[in-house]
């Protein structure tokens, strides 16, 4: 079957998003960062938010639960941006080098609130011929209801596309349903991995 299309997952893979780019310059201390990030605004609480929570209501619910840390709480979507640092350059090469032979599409566990300023500030978007956001949807990688989704809503098939993500249980979910998949660890990696697939 040839390959047609390469769907990416973004965070981690394209662009570099922590909340660490923030809070290490909220927090002197790295322990008092990392236990903040371990028990108050953990990766659960913000996985909400990429199912369709809105941000409001999560900080405020947050901020009952923890009123201690109200304003570090605040912070998160207040300065979301900072957390937004920069593209990974050597996945973003290839992005561009495979647009000249693939059609290319987004499917990303991300905020709807949010996800326009990564559109914004990153011209390689524009390169993609269709995105899924999961905030969007409320619907959520690993679950496989959102890439029967992006199949359905772009006339594509599992099996003619391959799939990349940083996530290992987005990556399993992808090949149950037919999609070649790489698990994303850097960028010379996934050009090596790929090179297993397609010629790039």
């Amino acid at each position: 079957m040839k390959i047609k299309n390469i769907v990416f997952d973004f965070g981690g893979v394209l662009v570099d998003w922590n909340p660490r780019h923030l809070y290490k310059n909220h927090f002197q201390d790295t322990n008092e960062m990392e236990l903040f990030l371990k028990n108050i605004c953990t990766e659960e609480w913000n996985i909400e938010q990429d199912r369709g929570r809105s941000l409001s209501e999560a900080t405020n619910e947050l901020q009952k639960k923890f009123p201690e840390h109200s304003a570090s709480i605040s912070l998160f979507y207040d300065q979301w941006e900072v957390m937004l640092k920069g593209e990974i350059p050597g996945t973003v090469a290839i992005l561009h080098k495979l647009k000249e032979k693939y059609t290319l599409y987004g499917l990303t566990n991300w905020s709807s609130e949010t996800i326009h300023i990564a559109y914004e500030r990153f011209s390689f978007f524009q390169e993609f011929e269709g995105i899924v956001v999961s905030g969007t949807e409320k619907l959520i990688k690993p679950d496989k209801r959102i890439y029967q989704l992006l199949l359905d809503r772009y006339s594509i098939k599992a099996e003619e596309s391959i799939f990349i993500d940083d996530n290992i249980n987005n990556v399993k979910a992808a090949k149950e349903l037919g999609f070649y998949a790489i698990h994303f660890e850097n960028s010379t990696q996934l050009e090596t991995a790929l090179s297993t697939i397609i010629t790039i």
